[in-house]
């Protein structure tokens, strides 16, 4: 296996429906998709194994391709120069179930429901020219462990299908997909292949479906369909060329529309609504949640061992992300995901007995066993792949100022009910706060007195006196989070240093604490008075001089600190984007500008970030990454308002 025939991590468009995604590289190769729900068993995995993983190939031979999004939508087109000067493009999209039943604004809340088919329509053109398409779908169902039936196929007049299946000895049961077509397919084993030629203004559709309900019969004919989705239970095989052209106008109007409603006039508003949607195509409409990004064990270092599964909801990373969100003016993405956690706060202590997991699937389980698929051989050849997430087991103290700090402003944790709730977490963070813990990194080397964690559980207090300033234990909260700041003060200082500390006793830095001022905490004075904002100052030039280069940030340097792991860390997007915060918010915005320039200058072709980026620019991690784009968000809106401030264009 060649590792160079893997496409770059950041040369991807993400897709989806508010369910699940898929990743289409800029080759026109669908290389990830899990039909149904985020995190459900890959049937196209090509992008961490190349031969096993499988794949939907659509490309024109020996041309040359690159790939954009329809502005200020989620749906993407791969065009293709070929050498004779004929050009083709596909264009690719999902439908969110709300494109086709009303107000993009109002996502529907079925708390944890699933329902309907996934579908992925794939509409080829000639745009000048003529142009051969050529076509492979070969899915490799859970992972690639299941057992594939030959393809079948079969005709209904002009349409066309082929209807894959899979057994999986490992779960005892069947999975099925179907793909429907304009065009005749062939066979081939447990694959289908079609070759098209189109004249300029011609196309061709390619509808994949995944039903719950059946592995063939997905739509009715134009009436049936629109009978279908009034609550009508006829069922027959689709129109795809009538299907692909209303759903494409459907789902451009959900995009365009969703995106006019955003609060967003700085002066990065393609950046910004880029990211926008990409977090909005990272929730679960179904239950409010919020995964941290659209894959598994895409790695933080290539060849290396730190890969991860991040197709799950953390409680920090989903809370930021709605935070982010509700910063730009979208306020239900952002009720829904209160909601979503004040369910699990609802359902009492967890297995190990804190109020809440740090993660959990979207239906807010959290059986995360985590274990390794030995016959990947992972993305250029970074073994192993995981699926599943270990870290679930961990204790992580700051979750609770991310919940209250993101989502003090929602009106579900200033109604009863969430007051309640709110009041209910406190007082047992009374209690609980002082811990060591494996702290927002996830370090698997030990617990430790994380400052950041302890700053948390600060944010947790303060945040939730403003949301629940009445309540008879505000006294008590109110004297929890003084102690803690006079702590953090105290034993989270180093003087020789001149800087916060990532723990208590240690001289390592960490760049989770750019989040002081973002959270409040470098204003506040206490008894150290004026030196408070000195220590700021002073800790932001230590971050700069100890974790930053060339304008890019690392969350902590493996020289200072040991984190548990094999291999090596690259600069973090996510504090890189809080460096830029911090140095605009210290009078330094011009600077700050151009380094925010230059970040966005790293993103992929459609604007999409990974985790972190290598010192040559490329992008590491999983993709896209919630964390990065809630970054640009906050950094855009930081850098809008220092500017404004200094009267800058």
């Amino acid at each position: 296996m060649n590792s160079r025939s893997y496409p770059a991590i950041g040369d991807h468009a993400l897709l989806g429906d508010l369910r699940t995604c898929a990743l289409v590289a800029g080759d026109g190769t669908v290389d990830w998709f899990c039909p149904g729900r985020f995190d459900a068993p890959s049937v196209f995995g090509s992008l961490l194994d190349r031969d096993r993983g499988g794949a939907f190939r659509i490309w024109v031979e020996g041309a040359a391709s690159r790939q954009s999004y329809i502005p200020d939508t989620a749906v993407a087109v791969t065009r293709f120069s070929a050498p004779d000067g004929a050009v083709g493009e596909i264009v690719d999209f999902m439908v969110p179930d709300a494109a086709r039943r009303g107000p993009a604004s109002a996502p529907e809340q079925d708390r944890g429901v699933e329902r309907g088919e996934t579908l992925l329509y794939r509409i080829v053109r000639a745009v000048g020219g003529r142009v051969r398409f050529s076509m492979e779908c070969r899915p490799r169902f859970d992972y690639g462990r299941a057992l594939s039936d030959p393809v079948r196929l079969e005709e209904r007049g002009s349409a066309h299908a082929a209807v894959f299946s899979g057994f999986s000895e490992l779960y005892g049961s069947m999975s099925a997909l179907t793909l429907f077509s304009s065009v005749p397919l062939a066979g081939d084993g447990a694959d289908a292949v079609a070759q098209v030629d189109l004249s300029a203004g011609e196309a061709a559709i390619f509808l994949l479906a995944a039903d719950p309900a059946g592995p063939a019969d997905h739509f009715g004919t134009p009436a049936q369909s629109a009978s279908m989705r009034d609550g009508g239970q006829a069922r027959s095989w689709p129109n795809v060329e009538f299907e692909a052209e209303r759903s494409l106008a459907e789902v451009l109007a959900f995009w365009l529309g969703w995106v006019a409603t955003s609060g967003y006039r700085g002066r990065w508003p393609a950046a910004v609504h880029r990211s926008a949607i990409t977090l909005k195509l990272l929730t679960h409409a179904p239950s409010g949640a919020i995964v941290a990004a659209a894959t598994t064990a895409v790695p933080e270092e290539i060849g290396g061992h730190r890969n991860w599964d991040y197709r799950y909801t953390w409680i920090r990373d989903g809370s930021f992300t709605a935070r982010a969100l509700l910063d730009l003016g979208f306020r239900a993405e952002a009720e829904a995901f209160a909601r979503w956690v004040t369910d699990r706060l609802a359902e009492g202590p967890t297995k190990l007995g804190e109020p809440l997991d740090i993660m959990y699937r979207v239906d807010g389980t959290s059986d995360l066993i985590e274990e390794e698929l030995p016959h990947w051989e992972g993305y250029r050849s970074s073994a192993p792949v995981r699926i599943g997430n270990g870290a679930v087991e961990q204790l992580q103290l700051d979750i609770y100022g991310e919940f209250l700090y993101s989502l003090a402003g929602t009106e579900h944790l200033r109604s009863t009910e969430g007051q309640a709730a709110v009041a209910h977490l406190l007082d047992w963070l009374v209690g609980h706060w002082a811990r060591p813990d494996e702290g927002i990194w996830e370090t698997r080397g030990g617990r430790r007195d994380f400052t950041y964690s302890r700053l948390m559980c600060w944010v947790a207090f303060e945040h939730g006196l403003r949301i629940a300033p009445q309540h008879e234990n505000a006294g008590m909260w109110a004297v929890m989070a003084h102690a803690i700041a006079d702590e953090i003060q105290d034993r989270g200082w180093d003087a020789e240093l001149g800087s916060y500390v990532q723990s208590y006793g240690a001289s390592a830095l960490d760049a989770s604490l750019l989040l002081m001022p973002v959270v409040g905490f470098a204003e506040f004075a206490g008894p150290f008075g004026l030196e408070a904002a000195a220590r700021w100052r002073s800790t932001l030039a230590a971050i700069e001089g100890g974790l930053t280069h060339k304008g890019l940030c690392h969350r902590y340097r493996l020289s200072d600190f040991s984190d548990g792991l094999a291999g090596e860390e690259s600069s973090f997007d996510l504090c890189t984007l809080l460096f830029h915060m911090a140095l605009a918010g210290s009078g330094d915005a011009e600077r700050a500008q151009r380094m925010f320039t230059e970040f966005l200058g790293h993103a992929g072709p459609t604007g999409l970030f990974a985790e972190e980026l290598a010192p040559d620019g490329e992008q590491l991690g999983n993709f896209p990454q919630a964390f990065t784009h809630l970054g640009v968000i906050w950094t855009a809106l930081a850098l809008d308002a220092a500017l404004d401030a200094a009267g800058a264009p």
